[in-house]
This record gives C-alpha cells, sequence and structure tokens, in this order.
C-alpha cells in the first residue's frame, strides 16, 4: 500500500537484534528532517516535498516499530524497566513528530487551503530548501560530496539523499551523488537556483510573494511561523537535555512549550477574526491544521525531556543516540557586569573572542527572541540559548559571570 495515499503501511516489520542506539539516532534525525522539510513544504506550496515528508513518516512509523521490539527485550528486571520507560518516552515522542510533519504536508497534498499571506511569509535573504533529482549528464552525478566541494564554493548544502527506498539523513565527504538520486538541498536563495539547475538539468522556479491585505491575517501567519521556531528550537533542546542530563535546559523547553500555547492561543483568535475579512473563509482550513500541528510539535519536546524532568538517571543508549558530534547546545544567564553584557550580536554571532553562536535569547521582558539572522544587544538577565564545540562552551560560560 502506497504510504502517500494517507493508509496504514502494509509493510512487515519483524523483531531482529539492533542496536538501541542506532535506531535511536535515525529517528531523531528523522525527526528533526521531518520539520525542515514539512514547513519548506508549506511556505513553498511544494508537492514534491509534501510526498517526500510522508515517505520519511512511513519510515519514521518503521523505526518506532524496531525501537520498541529491542527495547522490551532490553528490559530484564524492575530497575532497567524504571530507566527504560523514558526512552519508550522519546521514542513515542518523536513519532508523535512524524505524526504531526505529516499532517502538514497533507495540508498541501490535499489542497486544504491556505491563503496566498503564507508567501509572504518566506524569509527574505535566508536559506531555502530545494528537492531535486539528479541528471545523468549533471557534473555532480558520479562525484563525492568532497570533491564537488559544493558548500564552501556556494554556500548550499546537501543535507539528504534518497535512493530508492533508502535514506542517506548525514551524507559526509566520502558520500557519492548518484543518477537519479533525490536531493534535498539548503542553501542562500542567491544562489541555490544555480546549483538547483545544475545537479537537476532544470531551472528553479521560486514562488511569487503577494501581499495580503488582511491585518489579522499577517498578524496569524506571523504567528504560526514564530511558533514553528520556537517548536524547532524545544525539540533541539529536548535532546540536548538528555545528552547533558541537565533539567536547566530541560526547564527551557518547558519555558517555550507554554510560550507556543500562548502564541496558539492568539493565534486561533487572529484566525477567526481574518476569516470573518476574508473571500473565502474556506482557504484558512490549511491554517488552523498548521497551529494544531505546530503545537503538537512542542508538546512532544516536553515529553522527550520528561525524564530529565523528571529526574530519571538518564540511560547510556540515549546519551549515545545523541552525542555524535562535537556540537553542543549550551544554556547561560548573563550576569550585570560580566563582559556579555552590552555586547553586540551580529547574525548569532557575539562580538567576543568565543567562537559560540547564540540561537535565540530568553528575556524576561520581552519573551523569546530568535536571533539567527537579526542583530541585538545582550542584557543582563538575558538567558542565552547558544552552539558550539564543547571548549568554546566553557569559555562562554565565563564570559557571561563577573
Amino acid at each position: 500500500m502506497d504510504p502517500l495515499e494517507g493508509e496504514a503501511s502494509s509493510t512487515s516489520v519483524e523483531y531482529e537484534p539492533i542496536s538501541v542506539k542506532d535506531v535511536l539516532i535515525e529517528m531523531k534525525d528523522t525527526a528533526e528532517l521531518l520539520i525542515d522539510l514539512s514547513y519548506s513544504a508549506v511556505l513553498h506550496r511544494n508537492e514534491d516535498l509534501a510526498r517526500e515528508v510522508l515517505r520519511l513518516e512511513e519510515r519514521m512509523n518503521v523505526l518506532e516499530l524496531k525501537a520498541r521490539m529491542s527495547l522490551l527485550m532490553a528490559a530484564r528486571n524492575p530497575d532497567d524497566a524504571e530507566r527504560l520507560a523514558p526512552v519508550l518516552g522519546i521514542v513515542a515522542a518523536t513519532d508523535d513528530i512524524s505524526d504531526a510533519a505529516g499532517d502538514i504536508a497533507k495540508v498541501v497534498l490535499e489542497e486544504m487551503g491556505l491563503p496566498e499571506a503564507m508567501r509572504a511569509a518566506l524569509p527574505e535573504a535566508t536559506e531555502t530548501l530545494v528537492r531535486g533529482v539528479v541528471d545523468p549528464d549533471s557534473p555532480y552525478a558520479g562525484r563525492t560530496l568532497a570533491d564537488i566541494d559544493l558548500e564552501s564554493e556556494t554556500g548550499v548544502r546537501v543535507i539528504a539523499l534518497r535512493r530508492g527506498d533508502d535514506w542517506l539523513l548525514n551524507p559526509g565527504p566520502d558520500t557519492v551523488i548518484a543518477t537519479d538520486d533525490v536531493a534535498l538541498l539548503r542553501g542562500p536563495d542567491t544562489v541555490i537556483g544555480d546549483v538547483f539547475e545544475t545537479l537537476t538539468g532544470t531551472a528553479h522556479e521560486f514562488p511569487s510573494v503577494d501581499s495580503p491585505g488582511i491585518p489579522d491575517l499577517e498578524r496569524a501567519v506571523d504567528t504560526i511561523v514564530h511558533m514553528k521556531n520556537l517548536s524547532e528550537l524545544a525539540v533541539d533542546l529536548a535532546y540536548s537535555s538528555i545528552l547533558f542530563d541537565s533539567a536547566a535546559l530541560a526547564e527551557e523547553v518547558r519555558n517555550l512549550e507554554v510560550e507556543v500555547d500562548a502564541m496558539q492561543s492568539r493565534f486561533e483568535a487572529w484566525t477567526l477574526r481574518a476569516a470573518a475579512d476574508a473571500e473565502d473563509p474556506v482557504v484558512l482550513r490549511g491554517l488552523i491544521r498548521l497551529g494544531t500541528s505546530t503545537e503538537v510539535i512542542s508538546d512532544a519536546a516536553i515529553d522527550i525531556s520528561e525524564g530529565v524532568l523528571r529526574d530519571f538517571d538518564v540511560h547510556p543508549v540515549v546519551q549515545l543516540a545523541v552525542q555524535e558530534s562535537d556540537e553542543i547546545i549550551t544554556r547561560v544567564e548573563i550576569e550585570a557586569g560580566s563582559d556579555l553584557d552590552g555586547t553586540t550580536v551580529a547574525a548569532g554571532v557575539p562580538d567576543t573572542e568565543s567562537t559560540m553562536s547564540v540561537i535565540a535569547i530568553r528575556r524576561p521582558e520581552e519573551g523569546w527572541i530568535l536571533v539567527a539572522d537579526s542583530n541585538t544587544e545582550l542584557r543582563a538577565g538575558d538567558v542565552l540559548i547558544s552552539k558550539g564545540t564543547r571548549t568554546a562552551a566553557e569559555r562562554f560560560e565565563a564570559l557571561s559571570r563577573v
């Protein structure tokens, strides 16, 4: 049965001895890609991207079953059950993210209706995600990513490849791009069209942007985009809270979930008001689906970090699953008079000797500020969520203190 038809798959899944760590890594990577793909499909009205979401959703269903089987086999006594219970919660929450992403994709595939204001929500001068099939005559075909050196030359990254039914979610330097691969590319608007054409042999069509004209609808669309960004951050922080067994990061996940809930309430009110002024209120159905699914993702982030919030010992298999790179996420609070107090941040990079990149700020009087594509000044009392190496993180924390 074709998973693209929105029905349950009849794919047979039998128990086999596999690494729980490897399955959790695959589920985590798949969930993060699903969020990215589903919203890109909606913002660009791209049915091809939406279909890739449903393919990945089916893959996630199989991974969830494999993870559950392996975890059930691993529990041999009450202590095992206590330590593995939160892991089952992580598996279920990751699958919830997958289901929510599938629902978002169906907004496009089922033509539920979306206001033109969604096109105006596309960020300016930021990165775009596109899907293309590798043409046999492409100069990229048959070469490794290291040989092509695409990211260094253009800033465009190959974030995933689909080869038939097989997915390569984190292609590395030695990965070969093959003819007929489905490639997912992310990069700057200014160059991604040229890379797409070189890869596929066809020109890429960028969506046109129209002014929505209805103030309440503009507010609703702006809100759903912000909810999406906060939910993505919540998922990222949830996995990091497990890696570092960090109650502080888990608490920030809870803060984000509270913020998303409040935003959804405002979003629903603005959407209902906009319906009174819309020529065809039915086109707002898809927008309502987006709001519901986005809240599901933020709720799932809480479920992922629940074990840390409840002070369960983090099972080693989970820590191994999320500890795949040297890049980490940290939380620091700026003290008055510290080196970070009053520091300017440009596009996420603070004007300090540290190489940490600030991705978000929680400011007591303003709430959450996402700073990746904007400039801001850090203040005493700001809680910073940053990415970087372990060594840089230690230096960055020292800069936040007097």
